[in-house]
């Protein structure tokens, strides 16, 4: 079936940059999976620093390039990888926790999974969806419903936001254990906004406050994730799960 219409950014990108920079925090040449590849900016750049990067698209966009559809299970061996890189994928795709569990998978015990993502909870998407019902980016005319059998790019289809994701990796295996976020969205609306974070700080602690149980130290963490700076001022959220 030929493929087309499939969306990919095509420049290297600062989140790209902060995701190489996560990679090399572990030395020595790694086995890594980058999916979906786009144009293969990040493969090669990977390469160039002496890790054994496999790029994995639907796209075909290179002659090195293994087909895999993120909607079907992925063509790769269990416990295949020390690092697993998605940038700009799971919220394109109906059934993130298939995903989220191929991931895992494939990723080895020790290894780590590296996702970005268009990060609905900063500041202005909150604003966004206060006024719209819906998250900056997640709008109904920007998506495609595909008939059976169609190949097209779904575009922004799936909201996901860091406690959701936790979750899942959670599910399958894999433990959050770093979270960052690329260039700041919509400078000039922070001051405007800055007093709704800390209605929202209050009302989140009044909240737990009234829990009959003590939450558990994870989920203080995540609470304090929800009002740190990348999540809430980066256009895009990067985090980094580690496989137990």
């Amino acid at each position: 079936m030929f493929e087309k219409d499939f969306s990919h950014g095509s420049k290297y990108t600062g989140y790209m940059e902060i995701v190489v920079r996560l990679v090399e925090q572990r030395k020595g040449g790694q086995k890594i999976l980058d999916i979906p590849a786009g144009n293969g900016k990040l493969t090669a750049l990977l390469r160039e620093r002496g890790h054994e990067a496999v790029s994995a698209d639907i796209n075909r966009a290179g002659a090195d390039y293994v087909y895999a559809n993120m909607s079907e299970p992925l063509p790769f061996a269990d416990d295949e990888f020390d690092t697993c890189i998605c940038l700009e994928g799971v919220e394109h795709v109906v059934d993130s926790a298939a995903i989220i569990r191929e991931f895992c998978r494939i990723t080895k015990s020790g290894g780590r999974i590296i996702v970005s993502l268009p990060n609905i909870q900063n500041l202005f998407s909150r604003f966004h969806f206060l006024y719209t019902g819906c998250f900056y980016q997640f709008v109904p005319w920007n998506r495609r419903q595909l008939k059976p059998g169609e190949m097209i790019d779904r575009g922004h289809i799936a909201p996901l936001s860091q406690p959701q994701l936790a979750y899942l990796f959670e599910n399958y295996g894999a433990r959050l254990t770093q979270l960052a976020g690329d260039r700041w969205k919509k400078k000039w609306l922070i001051p405007f906004l800055l007093p709704f974070v800390g209605l929202g700080w209050v009302w989140m602690r009044y909240a737990v406050k009234r829990q009959k149980e003590k939450p558990a130290a994870d989920c203080e963490k995540e609470i304090k994730d929800l009002f740190s700076l990348p999540l809430l001022f980066s256009r895009s959220l990067i985090l980094v799960f580690e496989r137990q």
